[in-house]
């Protein structure tokens, strides 16, 4: 292996266990993205537009050649209650889940939880009989 190839391979970080401080300009809404404010030490997406990078085969280990866009494409919350993005790679359509920043969009998080009810794949009486069993239910009246 050539010594400047080797020493490249040395000096990238493995982010897995260690902090990543990085600033970093969004690939899509060309904001500075900085990591104070995300409450983690692991910043991983604008907060803005939600859009990532694809940088890692494993998480933290920097080691993708595709280094495709990340389209966040919908929302979960884990087993602890904490919501985490799913995005989908543009160029080779990988998925991965990152949990949410601090300060990230709330209004782009609620509009991509909301993507199955605007996209038509519910039907729309169908959502109406959901919310008419939500408010009869004395629990949800609170």
């Amino acid at each position: 292996m050539i010594r400047e190839n080797k020493k490249r391979l040395l000096d990238k970080k493995n982010y897995r266990n260690e902090p990543c401080f990085e600033t970093f300009t969004c690939k899509v809404c060309g904001r500075t993205v900085i990591p104070e404010g995300a409450g983690s030490n692991h910043r991983n997406h604008c907060p803005e537009c939600l859009w990532s990078v694809h940088m890692d085969n494993e998480p933290g280990d920097r080691k993708s050649d595709c280094h495709g866009r990340m389209e966040p494409i919908a929302v979960w919350v884990r087993k602890d209650g904490e919501w985490a993005i799913v995005h989908r790679c543009t160029v080779c359509g990988k998925l991965s889940s990152n949990r949410i920043a601090a300060d990230d969009n709330p209004m782009k998080l609620m509009a991509i939880a909301m993507r199955p009810f605007t996209s038509g794949a519910i039907d729309k009486e169908r959502i109406k009989n959901m919310i008419a069993t939500m408010e009869e239910e004395p629990d949800m009246k609170k």
